[in-house]
């Protein structure tokens, strides 16, 4: 008699999210006729989603290879930088990271721009929301810079940068982030000219906020050409 496969969570039935079909995920893929998508296995489906695809590759010489990648898909995120102009000071956060303190970092507490997964959110609301949870500020216009790969060899995300200008006195709220998500997030002020210091003696290592602050000298309210 053969034994009936046990249903599968996130695929076959809903997972602790309430998530099916997590195995569907890049089937339909036809963008790239140099890769055919054959087999996609959900390895992990905690929080975020660890996949394992099979899929055939032509080579630029014309052979065709089969290949397995492990993608971590944790949703799309987005990214800010507040800057005051007048003052020549940027917002920025410290808070613990695990994966960064596990793999060497000293204490693990890095510096970093206020950034947060998209959620169900459009990117400049999730931006916003960030804003208000983490550095207490009350955002006005705020610019759209760029989408980025942070890490397109095993991370699927994609990550929406956005600078903001701020006062003193839109700091309306303390920030620090959500206690109930385990956030303890301190908010620290610096002279632009300070971080890029930090930057080149390792004090912030988190590449998106490198980017950021890189992005404000060069092109942004700090280059030459905006004083």
């Amino acid at each position: 008699m053969t034994q009936a496969t046990p249903p599968r969570r996130g695929v076959d039935v809903p997972d602790g999210r309430g998530r099916t079909g997590l195995d569907r995920v890049g089937r339909d893929l036809h963008g790239n006729p140099d890769v055919v998508v054959r087999d996609v296995e959900v390895t992990s489906d905690g929080w975020h989603v660890l996949r394992r695809t099979t899929f055939d590759l032509r080579r630029r010489d014309g052979t065709w290879t089969v290949q397995q990648r492990e993608t971590y898909d944790r949703g799309d995120g987005a990214v800010l930088l507040p800057y005051d102009a007048a003052r020549r000071t940027v917002l920025l956060t410290r808070q613990f990271r695990y994966p960064a303190y596990v793999n060497g970092h000293p204490d693990g507490l890095l510096l970093e721009a206020a950034a947060g997964l998209l959620d169900a959110d459009d990117p400049e609301t999730a931006v916003r929301r960030e804003a208000a949870e983490e550095l207490g500020v009350d955002l006005g216009t705020v610019e759209r810079l760029f989408d980025l790969f942070m890490s397109p060899g095993s991370v699927t995300e994609r990550l929406h940068f956005f600078a903001a200008p701020y006062r003193p006195t839109d700091r309306t709220q303390d920030g620090g982030g959500v206690a109930e998500e385990g956030e303890d997030i301190e908010v620290v002020e610096l002279d632009v000219d300070t971080a890029l210091a930090m930057c080149r003696d390792g004090r912030i290592r988190d590449g998106k906020t490198v980017t950021l602050l890189q992005w404000a000298v060069l092109d942004g309210p700090f280059a030459p050409s905006a004083r």
